[in-house]
């Protein structure tokens, strides 16, 4: 029997195949995975099924995604554009900086929407408010280059809710095709108060539905990313290949723990979580990235080291909240120097960019572009010597 729900999915990568269509299709979704990439839609429309296999400390196990479809919205938009108009939800695995492109065709399906209930968007992207940013990627382009009259009917026509998500999606086999491994634990949080007065909230097997979303989103990220990306820097500094290897390195734990206690610290003042409730889950997370089974190498882990730099992300955030509030951040100011030495790393542009800007540009300069703080910024003054730092021994 078919399924009577409908989901669109953008990016065909390994968190799109892995882990959200792994929650809708056993959820009972057709899914429509759309994508620019050619080898893999072509890969995904030339084969009715793949496996996704959960690692973890217990062993694997193996289970088969199938009953899905793929369009390659470089070759056929409109096609794109008629699924959204008639699904139930649409969402995103594509990178933050990839949701402007996604926007015109959700934009003009929301326009050609005629079922009766609003669609559901929700970007799976690990970042904070990542929908909140979609959708004002989409509103500019039907106010720039469709009907006005659209906007004014949106909240009857789509209702768009953050999530935060947490699922690590280690290196795969070179030979594994359109196979996922991937992380047996798993969180996915969606905010409610948007599906309600008339939304339509999804029926997706393991979503937990939260009314306040802020804390689960900090928590993951200045917790689960902040962690993992020390380890990657650090563990890249250091001569070491995969992040478990990190984590068995005594002098990176303590260090990587050290770091956690700032963020933690934070998460329990701001968000009123508890004390013990947080040390549980940094436990967790140790363990988790602990794991050598997940074989994680500390370059895939680190790439992109401008983006995990920036304003609202697992650095730079949280040590602008925590000297705000007259905390300690010398963990964090550690980290953000060891991020910074990440740069011309093979096979990743942003650290090879990382790298011109720390050249091109004076401290302070430099400092504003990578880290987006205003130079008034508290933050500001304790960054900007460890990149004058970073640029003298790069220059050596």
């Amino acid at each position: 029997m078919s399924p009577t729900k409908k989901a669109v999915h953008f990016g065909g990568g390994n968190i799109g195949r892995g882990f959200v269509a792994e929650f809708l299709h056993n959820s009972g979704y057709e899914v429509i995975f759309v994508d620019v990439m050619d080898s893999i839609i072509n890969a995904l429309q030339s084969t009715k099924s793949y496996t996704v296999t959960e690692i973890g400390e217990d062993g694997e196990r193996t289970f088969t995604i199938d009953n899905y479809r793929a369009i390659n919205s470089k070759h056929e938009l409109p096609k794109v554009i008629e699924e959204i108009a008639s699904a139930d939800i649409v969402t995103c695995a594509v990178g933050p900086n990839i949701l402007r492109f996604v926007a015109e065709p959700v934009a003009k399906a929301i326009e050609a929407r005629t079922l009766d209930y609003p669609l559901a968007v929700i970007a799976c992207e690990n970042a904070i408010n990542a929908t909140t940013t979609w959708r004002g990627h989409i509103e500019k382009y039907i106010e720039e280059k469709l009907n006005k009259e659209t906007l004014q009917s949106l909240d009857k026509r789509a209702r768009f809710a953050n999530s935060a998500i947490d699922r690590i999606v280690p290196a795969q086999d070179a030979d594994a095709g359109l196979n996922v491994k991937i992380e047996k634990f798993f969180e996915w949080c969606v905010e409610q108060k948007p599906f309600e007065n008339g939304g339509k909230k999804p029926a997706i097997e393991g979503i937990h539905y939260v009314d306040d979303l802020e804390p689960y989103i900090e928590r993951k990220l200045f917790t689960v990313n902040t962690s993992h990306a020390t380890a990657a820097y650090y563990g890249y500094n250091r001569g070491k290949q995969f992040v478990h290897e990190s984590l068995a390195d005594k002098e990176i734990h303590d260090i990587i723990r050290k770091v956690l206690g700032e963020t933690a610290n934070l998460i329990v003042k701001k968000h009123g979580i508890d004390a013990k409730e947080q040390d549980d889950y940094v436990e967790s997370i140790i363990s988790r990235i602990s794991n050598p089974t997940l074989q994680d190498r500390v370059e895939r882990v680190g790439r992109a080291p401008l983006r995990k730099l920036s304003r609202k992300e697992r650095f730079i955030s949280p040590a602008a909240d925590l000297i705000e509030r007259g905390q300690s951040i010398d963990n964090l100011l550690g980290a953000i120097e060891v991020a910074l030495q990440f740069q011309n790393v093979e096979g990743d542009e942003e650290s090879a960019e990382l790298a011109k800007v720390l050249k091109e540009n004076n401290s302070e300069d430099a400092t504003a572009k990578i880290t987006g703080l205003d130079k008034s910024h508290p933050l500001f003054a304790k960054v900007a010597p460890i990149v004058q730092k970073v640029q003298k021994t790069s220059s050596l």
